[in-house]
């Protein structure tokens, strides 16, 4: 199998079976956004407890691409603190210009096509746009 089936597939399982869809009963730091280009919004939630993400959910709709970012994304902020959050977020962002990136979580790497396509690159952000500004939030 190649690495490009490889990603296509991890890609398509995010998105068909989400990870941490959902929304939290309680109090949380939300966000919501939408990339009016092209319609994908979504709301992300996280608990936030001794600087440390302690959990993250989203919901939304939009692109296989912008959800299973959102799923993955989700899964690798769980139990950082808002810095190592942070700096994902800006290694992600290298990965979306082309740079070579590795992360503890690997389902990431299969996003690394995407900036091939550059009218997709905001559908992969989106969600770690809400990120940043969920720790900014957090931290206030």
């Amino acid at each position: 199998m190649q690495l490009d089936d490889l990603y296509r597939r991890v890609i398509m399982d995010h998105y068909k079976n989400p990870r941490n869809r959902g929304s939290f009963e309680g109090e949380s730091v939300s966000i919501d956004l939408n990339n009016p280009t092209c319609g994908d919004k979504i709301q992300l939630q996280m608990q936030v407890e001794d600087g440390k993400v302690k959990a993250a959910k989203f919901t939304g709709e939009g692109c296989s691409i912008s959800l299973s970012s959102a799923s993955m994304m989700t899964d690798a902020v769980k139990g950082k603190t808002l810095a190592e959050a942070l700096d994902m977020a800006d290694s992600f962002s290298s990965l979306m210009k082309g740079e070579p990136v590795e992360f503890d979580y690997e389902d990431l790497e299969a996003l690394s096509g995407v900036n091939k396509f550059p009218a997709r690159i905001k559908c992969a952000t989106l969600a770690w746009n809400a990120l940043r500004k969920g720790i900014e939030q957090a931290k206030q």
